[in-house]
């Protein structure tokens, strides 16, 4: 079983959370329609089977989206938040807006979560050729168990750093949808 984290912008909190039902994430205007609740017979007794849950397609927002490719937005991106701004990984925990919980479903194998506004800016900030040094020490930590590949990463961080750009240029704020 695998993990999706999609990191999108949005213009606020609540705009956000509403994308938590969609089915492939923020880039998608597919949401879920949660099962009905089944019904008791006439006496209690006998159960009607509930609806299933439905698939339907809305006219909605697309949110401008970069695939996180299995990076967490809350350990990975807090040590790449200390390489990138100097601040200590507790300050980044502590941070009220560090994969903040905006909302949740299915007992958290969905959830929407915020990130911090010293990332977004210092990604918006950054030029390619610094992302591309910051890929190699981020690489060697042991979130990536000493196995990942600085090219690879690069390439994330830049898109990632295009979307904060985007974003900053829209005033919105990045977020990551989580789903197991």
């Amino acid at each position: 079983m695998g993990v999706l984290f999609d990191y999108f912008s949005a213009a606020s909190d609540e705009e956000a959370a509403s994308v938590i039902d969609r089915v492939g994430g923020p880039g998608s205007q597919a949401t879920i329609t949660p099962p009905a609740e089944p019904r008791r017979g006439i006496f209690g007794r006998k159960r009607q089977p509930a609806a299933p849950a439905t698939v339907t397609y809305q006219e909605a927002a697309i949110y401008d989206t970069v695939s996180g490719n299995g990076i967490d937005p809350v350990v990975q991106l807090g040590t790449l938040e200390e390489l990138l701004t100097g601040r200590s990984f507790d300050d980044v925990m502590d941070d009220p807006r560090s994969g903040q919980a905006l909302t949740d479903r299915d007992g958290g194998e969905r959830l929407v979560l915020t990130l911090t506004e010293p990332l977004s800016t210092a990604l918006a900030t950054a030029s390619d050729e610094a992302l591309e040094q910051v890929a190699i020490p981020w690489s060697e930590t042991e979130e990536f168990w000493n196995a990942a590949d600085p090219a690879l990463l690069a390439d994330f961080l830049k898109d990632l750093a295009g979307l904060a750009r985007r974003s900053k240029a829209s005033g919105q704020e990045l977020y990551c949808w989580v789903c197991v």
